[in-house]
């Protein structure tokens, strides 16, 4: 199956009505057995992949050819949609993050999550206008592309439980031209409490 091909299947399970599941392959190997249980795509996982080397899962523990390099080989490994973390997109500038979806691209992805932590523990969040900045430039990178982006809004990750600010966050995310929404831990509306959310624009 060619890489258009799995990009309108990967497509197309984000716009069903029903959920879908994706597991976290950490090498080529664990990608063909989750492949064999029927799953329809999979995601690659920078904290699966770090700890099956052993390094931690941070960003200076891990360089983007080392995991450009391992999600290489899950795409060969297997004959389903995979999407990739991407960490912070591999640079705190627009540009480094446009260009790290050109070379997900080049290698078979066909999608990928940009997050808006900084992995700096004292100011663990970009700034907004910035993180803004960074998704759009990515979203730019992939529009022509088979390459769906998703934008990962980090508050709750990083014990800044504002979901206000995360839902704005969300809202300019999809402005600037990501695919789908996502804000890792939040599991409700309720404002005492950590939520998530999905869309496709395209």
């Amino acid at each position: 199956m060619d890489q258009e091909a799995k990009f309108d299947i990967f497509k197309s399970l984000h716009n069903r009505t029903e959920a879908f599941i994706m597991p976290n392959p950490w090498n080529a190997g664990s990608a063909r057995l989750l492949a064999s249980m029927g799953f329809e795509a999979m995601a690659t996982t920078s904290a699966g992949y770090a700890f099956s080397i052993g390094k931690r899962d941070s960003f200076a523990g891990l360089s983007r050819d080392e995991l450009i390099a391992n999600a290489t080989e899950v795409v060969r490994a297997c004959d389903i949609p995979v999407s990739a973390d991407l960490e912070d997109g591999f640079g705190d500038q627009p540009e480094i993050c446009a260009e790290t979806v050109c070379i997900a691209s080049e290698i078979g992805l066909v999608g990928g999550s940009i997050e808006d932590a900084t992995g700096n523990p004292d100011e663990p969040i970009f700034e907004f206008d910035l993180a803004v900045a960074r998704i759009r430039a990515a979203a730019e990178a992939a529009s022509g592309l088979p390459f769906l982006l998703t934008a990962r809004a980090e508050n709750y990750l990083w014990g800044r439980p504002n979901l206000k600010d995360t839902i704005s966050r969300l809202q300019a995310f999809s402005e600037a031209g990501a695919d789908v929404l996502y804000a890792p831990v939040c599991r409700t509306l309720r404002p005492s409490e950590p939520c998530a959310a999905k869309l496709i624009n395209r």
